[in-house]
């Protein structure tokens, strides 16, 4: 039977009508958001980041919005400049000179105060979160020292992180031979050319050019000279270091990818950077830039500044979370209350605390209520007792490969980051599932701390193994019975249409059946534990097709797709295969252990006679 298309589309017209009458008017009248607190006095602000109401004019005509930008800035007495749009829909806007604290909370105010405006805030800019000091593995205390280490060498055993993608969202990558064989294709969203220091603004290349500072000054009041840190080369290492290799260091998942999303640069960077890295990191749109080939189900932010967090942290998150990623971050090293700090203090994230090598809270690291979980950070007042990892020997631009103690939350975070990679190459886990592991497995700290280290030292034995190994499914929302969530479908495909049953349930995926030359997919990328013996693809299916005869004219591809795409493995299904009832179906995974894979139904007709192709109750099970 084929698809009632014009019955479909006059149903889904009504269902359009009442949601469009039932939708809550918003209140032209009420004032926006102005995060005047963070800016902080001494600050010299000179962009900024304007979310408009959703359903406002401003929101969908550019001239309206620079107009009252312009006006806005007359008020103050600076010109406006509207520069891009953000991935969440945002504008960047800068003034042409810029303004003191007092000046820029007074530019904010005026800006909320428009009836159009959601929320206002300046583009602040944020810094990595490490304290730098002056081969290998067995200086890596952090590690497998019973006192305050992780516990790695038992989880080793039988997590090694494999399919997992850890975005590292920092200063970017150099080229290190202890890193290079982890190392994804990443993106460089410093959006400033000068910050940048390439040349350029965005770019597919997110080659660390130095963060060096010349001069005191140079990045405000009170800034200080510095080298380059290499900070997200060191971080990097943490998490994925090549490990068995004779030489280097270790990382915690070190069969896991490293993708690096640049944000850091000269002085710092800034927050729609951020923002726009974060949501391409999980796998989000950003106006502008390539498509993510390689989404991350964890990120890793070891960076900080002070102030709320704010609509642009906060909505960035929230994306990427409800896309499936698991946002590490640290609690930053001002010894002070992590609340007031960001994004720490955002919701949706893991915010991680640093202790010594004794096990105690280190001391510059921030405490209090809003700490997750606690990892090894160093202390580097006794070098070695720092955390070592890979490291770039230039003073400014790029040198040779070295290695490094550094101290910091800065350090503490990859840590978590790379146990949640070990983690998530065992077992499919939500964000939210993720977080209960870490701090349910996590065990007291050795030694002391005050003000609030969360759930205590991240335990990394115990919480592999509280996961059970053995056996598992890794396919989300196999039955369909969410919809659309966690897969990727032709429009109409995931339906609960009466036409054909589901097998169990009321979802079902529905390909093609419509009597003309017509395609339709539906695929889920999944990881398969790299510690499994089997696996199994397994779904029912059936064929109803006004094909006659075993002339193959429509056809159900069931194709292994690695994640560049390519095809790995395809079983092919047809009209001659035609069965009304629902039937098992099962594909042998084993050679793809260890391995993410997207998994993709693709049913192709051609011009005449329909065939529907109907899935159900899928499962991709290991044992």
């Amino acid at each position: 039977m084929g698809r009632r298309i014009a019955l479909n589309i006059i149903i889904a017209l009504a269902a359009s009508s009442v949601a469009i009458v039932a939708a809550p008017v918003a209140n032209a009248e009420q004032p926006g958001r102005a995060y005047v607190e963070n800016v902080a006095d001494g600050d010299i602000v000179d962009q900024y980041i304007v979310t408009y109401k959703p359903q406002s004019q401003a929101r969908r005509d550019k001239a309206k919005r620079v107009a009252s930008q312009r006006a806005a800035g007359t008020k103050h007495g600076v010109a406006v400049e509207e520069l891009r749009d953000t991935a969440l829909g945002s504008q960047v806007v800068r003034t042409d000179r810029g303004l003191d604290a007092a000046q820029a909370r007074g530019f904010l105010r005026t800006l909320a105060a428009q009836p159009d405006v959601e929320a206002v805030e300046p583009d602040s800019r944020f810094y990595p979160t490490y304290s730098p000091n002056d081969t290998y593995y067995g200086d890596q205390w952090h590690y497998w020292e019973s006192t305050a280490g992780m516990r790695l060498p038992t989880a080793w055993d039988t997590a090694n992180g494999a399919g997992s993608v850890v975005a590292v969202i920092d200063t970017g990558r150099t080229f290190h031979p202890d890193l290079d064989a982890n190392t994804l294709p990443g993106y460089d969203f410093i959006s400033s050319s000068s910050a940048a220091r390439d040349g350029n603004g965005r770019d597919s290349n997110p080659q660390d050019q130095g963060d060096w500072v010349p001069n005191a000054g140079d990045c405000g009041v009170g800034s200080n000279p510095s080298d380059s840190s290499w900070h997200g080369t060191h971080v990097a290492g943490t998490i994925a270091a090549v490990t068995g290799n004779g030489s280097g260091v270790a990382g915690v998942a070190p069969n896991a990818k490293v993708l690096h999303a640049r944000v850091l640069g000269f002085c710092g960077g800034a927050l729609s950077d951020i923002a726009d890295a974060i949501i391409w990191a999980s796998g989000g749109s950003v106006p502008g830039v390539p498509a993510n080939a390689n989404p991350a189900k964890v990120i890793n932010m070891s960076l900080g500044g002070g102030g709320a967090c704010g609509t642009t942290y906060q909505n960035a998150i929230n994306s990427a979370v409800g896309r499936g990623s698991s946002v590490i971050v640290a609690a930053g090293n001002s010894n002070i209350d992590a609340a007031n700090t960001r994004p720490a203090n955002c919701g949706g994230v893991i915010t991680v605390a640093a202790t010594d090598r004794q096990g105690n809270r280190a001391s510059y690291s921030n405490y209090g209520a809003v700490i997750d979980v606690s990892a090894p950070g160093g202390e580097t007042a006794t070098a070695t007792n720092g955390v070592l990892s890979a490291m770039n020997a230039g003073t400014t631009t790029p040198g040779g490969s070295t290695y490094e103690y550094y101290q910091g939350t800065s350090m503490a975070t990859p840590h978590v980051a790379g146990l949640v990679a070990l983690m998530l190459g065992e077992k499919s886990m939500s964000p939210a599932s993720v977080e209960s592991s870490l701090k349910a497995n996590s065990r007291p700290l050795p030694g002391s701390c005050s003000g609030g280290c969360g759930a205590g030292l991240v335990d990394a034995a115990a919480t592999i193994a509280s996961l059970g190994g053995g056996s598992g499914q890794v396919l989300a929302n196999p039955g369909f019975e969410s919809g659309n969530t966690s897969w990727t479908a032709s429009s109409g495909v995931i339906t609960t249409d009466a036409t054909y049953p589901a097998r169990t349930g009321s979802w079902k995926a529905w390909l093609c059946g419509y009597g003309a030359t017509h395609t339709d997919t539906v695929d889920q990328t999944v990881s398969i534990p790299s510690g499994a013996t089997s696996s199994t693809l397994s779904f029912y299916l059936r064929i109803d097709s006004a094909e006659t005869g075993t002339t193959v004219y429509d056809t159900l591809k069931v194709q292994i797709l690695s994640t560049s795409g390519a095809v790995l493995g395809s079983v092919t299904y047809s009209n001659a295969d035609e069965n009304t009832a629902y039937a098992l179906k099962s594909i042998n995974m084993n050679s793809y252990i260890g391995q993410t894979v997207k998994i993709r139904f693709t049913a192709t007709e051609d011009a005449d006679l329909q065939t529907s192709f109907v899935i159900d109750d899928t499962a991709l099970t290991y044992s």
